[in-house]
């Protein structure tokens, strides 16, 4: 009786953790950001950067930037009224004044403000996970959904803008 119950036990155990590896790795698969936020990270560390920041593709007033601490990427994206500001920073490599520029002398209406806890993407059912769109704030912290997807694609995006950009 008591074998039966330790082995029930045990099948549990090994039950519950593939569940948890698979739903882990099923949460990667939805995500476009994962594989380009570890390599954002991991460029950063090795070229011993804490913030990278560049023109975002989907205009010419329009500019990312990212802080890296270990475990956190905190990434902006915003419209910038003066760009030629902007350009001058990048210019003089001043990667952290353009991150603060973008968070507070942007185009507040256009500002897309992404915390990746982790540092490693945005992934569903990841508490600390956010971004902050105007001032709306969607939790990745729930299951994925079409709005999750949507943000993950425009958060790759911005990454791989970041990566073109490292020195």
């Amino acid at each position: 009786m008591l074998t039966r119950i330790s082995c029930l036990v045990n099948s549990l155990m090994v039950t519950a953790v593939i569940l948890l590896l698979v739903g882990d790795a099923l949460r990667a698969q939805d995500s476009a950001s994962v594989t380009l936020a570890e390599q954002l990270a991991s460029a950063l560390e090795s070229s011993q950067l804490d913030s990278i920041a560049a023109r975002d593709s989907e205009g010419d007033d329009r500019f990312v930037a990212a802080l890296f601490f270990p475990g956190l990427l905190l990434v902006v994206s915003a419209r910038y009224e003066v760009p030629i500001y902007v350009e001058e920073k990048l210019a003089a490599r001043a990667y952290r004044d353009v991150y603060i520029d973008l968070n507070t002398a942007s185009i507040a209406e256009s500002k897309i403000l992404i915390t990746d806890t982790g540092a490693n993407g945005l992934v569903g059912g990841e508490p600390g996970d956010n971004v902050d769109v105007g001032g709306n704030i969607l939790r990745f912290d729930a299951a994925w959904s079409e709005q999750h997807a949507e943000i993950d694609t425009v958060y790759a995006r911005m990454l791989q803008a970041l990566i073109n950009a490292i020195p």
